[in-house]
C-alpha cells in the first residue's frame, strides 16, 4: 500500500470556568495547599457545571480550533473522541458531536477508551486512517469530565483530577508527513490499580470497590509509569531513527509533577523541556496532553517543524507514544482564553 502524508493543521482547547483551588479542598477533606503542591505540583483544577458534560467540553474545544485557524469541520470524514467519561455508555460522544457541529452525516464517529493514554491512541489511529488513504480529514479529541466520577471524600484522588478538552485536526498532505515513530503498550495485569466499576465488579479475580467513582492505587501506578514510560520513549525514538537530544519538547501525560520529574531523570532529558498542563488544570486524563500542547503553542514555545514527543499512560494499564511535527495553519483569531 502506498502511504500518504498526514499532518496536524489546527488545535483547540477548553476548560470549564469554575476553579477548584487547593484552599477550596482544605474545606472538603483533610489536606492543605502546601501538602498538595509538594506531592503533586497542582494548584487548582477546573470543574464542569452540573449540566456540563464531555460533549460540551469537546464542542467548545472544536469551536476554539475553528475560530483560531479559520477551519471548517463540516467536511471532516472521521471523528475520534478519547474519553473515559462519555455523556452516556451509548451513544458515543463522537456521534453527538457529529450532529452538534454540523459535520457531514457520511463521517464515521466513535469513542476510544484508553484512559490517560487515550489521546495518543486516537492520534495514532487518525494517522493510520489518513496515511492509508481511508480518510482525508480526521477530528481527534481528548476530553474528560473526571469531576463527575471523583470521590470528594478521598483525599488521595480528589486533589488530582479536573475537567477539560483538547482537539486537533489531522489532514492528508501529499508533500509531508508530520508523524514519525510511535509505540503502543498494555499490561492488563495491573487493571485493578485504576478503575471505575461498571457491569462487572471483578477484574484479575480481584473484587473491586463498588462506589461508582474512580479508584486508584497511586503508588503502584507511579512505580509502573516510572519504569515503563522511559522504555516506551526509547521505542518511539528507535522507530523514528532519532536520538532523544533531537526532541525539542517532551509532553507526557500530566498525571503528577512528582511522576514527570523521575521519568525525565531516567531519560536524562531536561525537565525544562517537558510541557505539562497540571499546575492549573490538574490531571485531566485524555485531555492533559492536548491541553499541554495547546499551552505550549499559546506561550510561543511550540512552533511548526519541531520534534514533539507525546506520551500517554494510565488505566489499563495502557501507554502510547507518538512523535509529531506540527504543520499548523496561520492563526486568524486569538485563542479563547483558558
Amino acid at each position: 500500500m502506498l502511504l500518504k502524508g498526514a499532518k496536524i493543521t489546527a488545535i483547540g482547547a477548553y476548560v470549564p470556568a469554575r476553579r477548584l483551588t487547593n484552599s477550596d479542598l482544605e474545606q472538603i477533606v483533610d489536606t492543605d495547599n502546601e501538602w498538595i503542591i509538594q506531592r503533586t505540583g497542582i494548584r487548582e483544577r477546573r470543574i464542569s457545571r452540573e449540566d456540563e458534560y464531555t460533549s460540551d467540553l469537546c464542542a467548545a474545544a472544536v469551536l476554539d480550533l475553528m475560530n483560531r485557524y479559520g477551519k471548517s469541520v463540516q467536511d471532516v470524514d472521521m471523528i475520534l473522541v478519547a474519553t473515559s467519561t462519555p455523556d452516556f455508555p451509548f451513544p458515543s460522544v463522537a456521534s453527538i458531536l457529529q450532529n452538534r457541529l454540523g459535520i457531514q452525516p457520511t463521517a464515521g464517529a466513535m469513542d476510544m477508551s484508553a484512559a490517560c493514554a487515550g489521546f495518543v491512541y486516537a492520534l495514532h489511529t487518525a494517522h493510520a486512517y489518513v496515511a492509508s488513504g481511508l480518510h482525508r480529514k480526521v477530528l481527534v479529541l481528548g476530553a474528560d469530565a473526571l469531576s463527575k466520577i471523583t470521590d470528594y471524600t478521598d483525599r488521595s484522588t480528589c486533589i488530582l483530577f479536573g475537567d477539560g478538552a483538547g482537539a486537533v485536526l489531522v489532514e492528508s498532505d501529499e508533500q509531508m508527513d508530520g508523524f514519525a515513530g510511535f509505540h503502543l503498550g498494555s499490561d492488563g495485569s495491573g487493571a485493578h490499580h485504576v478503575y471505575r466499576t461498571g457491569l462487572s465488579h471483578r477484574v484479575n479475580e480481584i473484587d473491586l470497590i463498588d462506589t461508582g467513582k474512580l479508584v486508584q492505587n497511586g503508588r503502584e501506578v507511579f512505580r509502573w509509569a516510572v519504569r515503563t514510560v522511559p522504555q516506551g520513549v526509547q521505542q518511539v525514538l528507535d522507530h523514528a531513527g532519532i536520538s532523544l537530544d533531537q526532541v525539542d519538547w517532551f509532553i507526557p501525560h500530566s498525571a503528577n509533577l512528582r511522576m514527570i520529574e523521575p521519568i525525565c531523570e531516567r531519560l536524562n532529558y531536561p525537565f525544562e523541556q517537558a510541557l505539562y498542563s497540571l499546575e492549573y488544570f490538574g490531571n485531566t486524563s485524555a485531555a492533559s496532553i492536548p491541553l499541554a500542547l495547546d499551552l505550549g503553542i499559546r506561550e510561543g514555545k511550540v512552533v511548526n517543524g519541531q520534534q514533539i514527543l507525546l506520551y500517554g499512560f494510565g488505566a489499563g494499564l495502557t501507554h502510547a507514544g507518538q512523535l509529531v511535527k506540527l504543520a499548523l495553519a496561520p492563526e486568524v483569531s486569538p485563542p479563547t482564553p483558558l
